[in-house]
Parts: C-alpha cells; structure tokens; sequence
C-alpha cells in the first residue's frame, strides 16, 4: 500500500484504530465472566474475516505463496499473543492491560539483537531500561487501587493479589510474542505483500482457534451472540484503521496518537467498572509511554 504522506488523514485513523481496540478490550472484558478466552478469540478473527478479506481483495492480495511455514509461524505467535491480551483483560483493570501493552516494542528491540544482529545505540538501552521499570512500578502498585483485588469481572476477583499479579505476567507475554509475531512479519514482508500476510494470518488464527472451540464452547445468549458479533466486527475495523494510518503517514508522527489507546481504557475503564487509576499504573504508564517515545525518535533519526 503506498504511502499517502497525508498526518492528517494518518492520525484520525490511528485515533479511529486505538478507540476500536479500547471498545473491543471492554466487550471481551465484560463478556470474559460467562464464556472462555478461547471462545473470544474465535468470535473476533471470524467476524473479522469480512472485512479483512474485503480490504485485500481492494488490495489485490492474493492467497499464493511459497512461505506457507512462515505464515504459520506468525500466525501462531500472533495467537499467542492474543491470547495472553484476552486472558490478561479477566484479571486486570483495563488501563493496566493496556498500558501493558505497550511493551511490544521494547521487546523488538531486545530480539532484533540475536534475529537481525542490531546493536542498540544508549538511547535505545535507555527506553528498554524505562521501559521496563515502568512494568515493575505497576506490577508493584498491584492493588493498591482497589484493595488486592481485581478490579471488574473475571476470575482475577476470586484470585486477588496473586490473580492481579498473574495478570502482569501474562500481559507482558503477550508484549514479547507481539514482537516475535512482528519480527516474523519483517521477515515475510520481503517476499510477500502485506495484505498477503494479514489475510494468512485472519485465516490461520481463526482455523487454529476453531480447533480448540469444541473443548470450551458455552452456547451464548441471543445477547451476547450480538456483542460477540461485534468483537469480530470491531476488532477487524481497528486492524483495517491502523493499516491505512501506517499507510498515511510516518511511524514518527503518528507516536502521539498511538497511545491514545491508554485513554482511551481508563475512560472506559472508569464508566464501566469505576476502576480509577492508582499512583502506581500512572508513573508506569508515563514511563512505558516515555519509552516507546524514546524508540520512536531513535527511528526517526535513524530514518533521517
């Protein structure tokens, strides 16, 4: 997809995308009480297909390649990775959750180094480091803001302290094999489209979730069949956003907006569950986000 150079364009779809992303946490936050992650996983990547598969065929992408393993592997990992984000959202506040997720790239450049032989310059050092205590000043606020117990539903309620700390762990998992699956994609993307790749990936995830369905399937409600419909619809919808914003405009400009995301949660977070952020999740937050800036200017110059 070539690039439009257009900010402006750029950053109303990265806000559209991040906003998709916080609703899309919610509804599988509030809907992780009655049915399994598992379950969750596979109502997203199937209701998302449609729209995955009618913006590559805009595209032209083209179900053909010599890198089937390849696709499997990435598909894999990005499975992975959502499930460690689905199960993560039954146990922590959903600011936490997101702000966890926001370690991705910090986890890139950690593997860049035995993958692609990078040597990371001080100020590259320096965000992994801010990163990371910004993890750790979380992890040890944990339950601070809501009496060492997980903030909304899930069985992280029934678990307390240990369920919230289960939950860092799992989140940031979820970071680390985000940036294995985006270490795979940089591998493919020399011989395949990008579209190629997210339509190998759609049906991959869906296949691999569908297998397991039958081990943790709870038949949902008329209600919930709707919402669940809407994880697929909505998720998909931020994945096509956040394509067309990276697509718009420069990774550098469009930092900003990226962490719109952690706004987006906490204002979800508080309507919803009343879950108000602590002393604790916001230092972190800020130096989690203050890394991933760090990282992008670092690109910047690099770029430059």
């Amino acid at each position: 997809m070539p690039l439009r150079h257009d900010a402006r364009r750029g950053a109303l779809m990265m806000l559209g995308a991040t906003a998709c992303f916080a609703v899309m946490g919610a509804l599988v936050k509030g809907l992780s009480p009655r049915y399994a992650f598992l379950e969750l996983m596979f109502f997203r990547n199937l209701f998302s297909l449609p729209i995955v598969l009618a913006v590559g065929l805009r595209a032209g992408a083209l179900l053909r390649t010599r890198r089937l393993a390849g696709h499997a592997g990435r598909a894999f990992t990005g499975m992975v990775a959502m499930a460690c984000a689905f199960f993560s959202l039954t146990l922590l506040p959903l600011a936490e959750q997101t702000a966890l997720n926001y370690t991705q790239p910090l986890f890139v450049i950690l593997l860049a180094i035995p993958w692609l032989g990078e040597r990371p310059g001080p100020a590259r050092w320096a965000a992994v480091i801010m990163g990371f205590i910004g993890v750790l000043a979380i992890a040890a606020g944990q339950g601070a803001s809501h009496g060492g117990e997980a903030a909304g539903p899930g069985p992280g309620i029934a678990l307390g302290g240990a369920g919230l700390l289960v939950g860092y762990l799992v989140a940031a998992l979820g970071g680390f094999f985000a940036a294995l699956s985006t270490m795979l994609v940089r591998q493919l993307s020399a011989t395949e489209a990008s579209a190629t790749i997210v339509l190998w990936q759609s049906l991959m995830m869906t296949a691999m979730t569908g297998v397991a369905l039958p081990f943790f399937w709870t038949t949902p409600s008329w209600p919930d069949l709707g919402l669940l419909v809407l994880i697929g619809l909505i998720g998909g919808m931020g994945q096509v956003l956040n394509t067309e914003a990276f697509a718009s405009a420069q990774v550098s400009s469009l930092g900003p907006y990226t962490y719109t995301g952690l706004l987006w949660a906490g204002i979800l977070g508080w309507l919803v569950w009343g879950e108000l952020p602590g002393v604790a999740m916001l230092a972190g937050s800020v130096l989690i986000v203050g890394a991933g800036f760090l990282i992008l200017r670092s690109e910047f110059r690099r770029a430059r």
